[in-house]
């Protein structure tokens, strides 16, 4: 562990605006759902959501409801918005753990440091104290802004509910200790660990969905790190013994990452790489093939992914219907109406598949740093390809594979929902409605190529635009936020099909605003600089 804290400084001095930044996002979102909650929700509203709480979608999107039978706005904020928070936090510590320590091992900055006197284990301890210091100050700073913003303030509440946050986000630091040491690629490593919390998000929402009706699956919550949080009912029991199985299992999972790291060469992974073929296969020969080539293990992954998940969700179709009559007005009618309760759900759903790829769409341009960091790009823009060339192909790579897996999703949905419906003429609307949201996902797509036309430091931005759609889209309704607000989100302008009739006019303008972007970043690039450390 030589030099473990000369090198927890540079990281924190590195991170001096990246730390801040992630830390004050989550515990501020906190607050200002807690202050606007309570400025647009009367004390009948609130009750009104009672009833919503025995829906599914309720399980999806926040958790179990502790607390909804006498709610209030810090119940409120946990049932509906503690999910996403965890999510933010978890996204912060595999992203924190990641590039500190797999990709500074691939740019083989790392080899550089361990040159001098720096023991083996050094880097990965410091990638974790930063993480758990990020985790640790984010759950104080929740903790504090949620009883400065409540009308009643409840401490125990306010700090359980950001130890939770601070615990989820710890257990997949974790996670991702474990994962950067499996593969020598950082986009592998983070695509490990991105798919232990999607399994743990989807765990989770079966787990929850099941619990707001009593099910009988209710127990599914306590096998994911993100439903140990959940447990703890802040505002409601205020139990703090589940945060402990968070904190159990960081510290498992770092004594593992410890061993795995002990056991393989500095840059190498434990899976072992497979070899190639001897020579290339006759389909290889130009950027667009070499761009498949490259993202087909991740659209496969990412397949597999949207096909169980639409089954999954579709499957709920039929408990969606059943519990209609008990949801409060205000809902119903984000839904689609009484009659059309089950259009609308599944049209809700094909908006949160989008958003489900559009993080695939991000996250595949930002492996383009990866390519541009290793020397990898430089290699192929050496052998004659043009720079506007290779980053089309990579877009158009991504923009098939984004219908792709929208259509999948749709397919799967659309089999869930028929067969649970037992009304097959669903299918194909359900199918189409999936795939008509594409255009928003381009839209982002095209913006981060754009920004990495610019400069790939900038591409966080895009980040902040997909969250702001994803979170003006799934919750401006029930904070009853003007049109001109809504508006905003690229997830607005389709139309939630077949609850709503498809919006030509919206695709064709999310489409051309993505392409401009997409146009203009491919210009930028053919004029910079390539990064390569």
């Amino acid at each position: 562990m030589t030099g473990t804290g000369r090198l927890l400084r540079f990281m924190l001095r590195r991170d001096r605006v990246r730390v801040p930044v992630w830390v004050l996002a989550v515990s501020i979102m906190a607050a200002y759902f807690s202050n606007v909650i309570a400025l647009v929700m009367d004390e009948e509203a609130l009750n009104a959501m009672t009833a919503f709480a025995a829906n599914p979608i309720m399980g999806l999107i926040g958790g179990p409801g502790f607390g909804f039978d006498a709610i209030t706005v810090p119940r409120f904020v946990v049932g509906m918005y503690g999910t996403s928070l965890m999510l933010g936090a978890a996204f912060m510590s595999i992203t924190t753990i990641s590039r500190h320590t797999r990709v500074e091992e691939q740019t083989g900055r790392a080899e550089l440091i361990r040159a001098n006197v720096v023991g083996r284990h050094a880097p990965l301890a410091a990638a974790l104290v930063v993480a758990a210091l990020m985790n640790i100050v984010m759950a104080l700073l929740t903790g504090l802004t949620m009883m400065s913003s409540a009308a009643e303030p409840a401490p125990a509440g306010s700090l359980l509910f950001g130890a939770g946050l601070g615990a989820a986000g710890l257990a997949f630091a974790g996670v991702a200790a474990v994962t950067v040491q499996l593969s020598p690629f950082s986009r592998a490593a983070s695509g490990f660990a991105g798919l232990v919390l999607g399994v743990s998000f989807v765990v989770r929402g079966l787990g929850d969905m099941s619990a707001v009706q009593n099910g009988d699956l209710a127990w599914l919550s306590w096998l994911s790190p993100l439903g140990w949080p959940q447990q703890t009912a802040p505002f409601t029991n205020d139990d703090w013994w589940p945060l402990l199985l968070g904190v159990a299992l960081f510290a498992l999972l770092v004594a593992l990452a410890f061993a795995l790291q002990s056991r393989r060469d500095l840059a190498a992974g434990i899976l072992p790489d497979r070899l190639g073929r001897a020579a290339a296969p006759g389909w290889l020969r130009g950027p667009l093939s070499l761009a498949y080539r490259l993202q087909r293990p991740s659209i496969a992954g990412w397949s597999i992914a949207m096909l169980l998940g639409g089954v999954t969700f579709g499957a709920f179709t039929r408990p969606m219907a059943d519990g209609a009559e008990g949801m409060p007005e205000q809902i119903v009618g984000i839904m689609g109406g009484a009659d059309g309760i089950v259009e609308g759900y599944v049209g809700f759903m094909g908006v949160y598949f989008a958003m489900m790829v559009a993080a695939f769409a991000i996250i595949s341009v930002q492996s383009l740093r990866a390519e541009e960091q290793g020397v990898r790009t430089e290699a192929v823009l050496a052998t004659g390809v043009g720079r506007s060339a290779w980053l089309l192909s990579w877009t158009l790579v991504t923009a098939i594979g984004s219908l792709w897996l929208l259509a999948l999703a749709g397919v799967g949905e659309g089999i869930g929902a028929a067969a649970g419906m037992n009304d097959w003429s669903m299918f194909w609307p359900v199918a189409f409605g999936h795939a008509a949201q594409v255009p928003a996902v381009w839209l982002l797509l095209g913006l981060s190529v754009g920004l990495y036309g610019v400069s790939p430091r900038i591409l966080g931005l895009a980040w902040a635009v997909f969250i702001v759609g994803a979170l003006l889209s799934l919750f401006g309704d029930m904070l009853d936020l003007d049109d001109v607000v809504l508006s905003a989100s690229p997830f607005r302008h389709v139309g939630e099909y077949p609850a709503e009739n498809v919006s030509w006019a919206g695709i064709a303008v999310l489409t051309g605003i993505g392409a401009v972007c997409a146009a203009l970043g491919a210009i930028v690039f053919r004029r910079r600089d390539l990064t390569t450390a």
